[in-house]
């Protein structure tokens, strides 16, 4: 008989990046499961290529292009550069769907994620946040 192998994946936490301290036990407080993936996503696209010290493969050059003029173009070329990140640096999750759209009006991007947690048993975790462009 073949055995099948399903990939098992045990809880996930993170420390929460307010920095915060359980009143109790005075340690930086824990954030678990959908959560700290959650936030391991959003910092996954918002993190610039070279940001980070000793991984300058982290991140997207999403930040860098929020000033340039966006056409449905840069809308799909958004929408591979979060594509190709995710699937590449976080293998806790399941790509299902990334879609990109910005109001004319304004100068932002709104991203719309959908993914699955591999190896607990949630539902599709839909996630969407708006990306503001900065000065760096």
């Amino acid at each position: 008989i073949l055995a099948m192998a399903f990939k098992v994946s045990r809880a996930f936490k993170d420390i929460s990046l307010s920095f915060k301290r359980h009143p109790v036990t005075n340690d930086l407080i824990m954030i678990k499961n959908e959560n700290a993936i959650k936030n391991s996503v959003i910092n996954l696209v918002r993190t610039y290529i070279g940001e980070r010290f000793f991984r300058s493969d982290i991140g997207t050059p999403i930040s860098r292009s929020l000033f340039e003029v966006q056409t449905s173009e840069f809308g799909i070329e958004v929408e591979n550069h979060i594509t190709q990140t995710l699937v590449n640096l976080e293998p806790r999750i399941q790509l299902k769907k990334v879609n990109v759209s910005f109001p004319l009006d304004k100068n932002e991007l709104s991203v719309d994620i959908n993914y699955d947690i591999i190896g607990l048993a949630f539902p599709i975790q839909e996630l969407t946040f708006v990306l503001n462009p900065t000065r760096i």
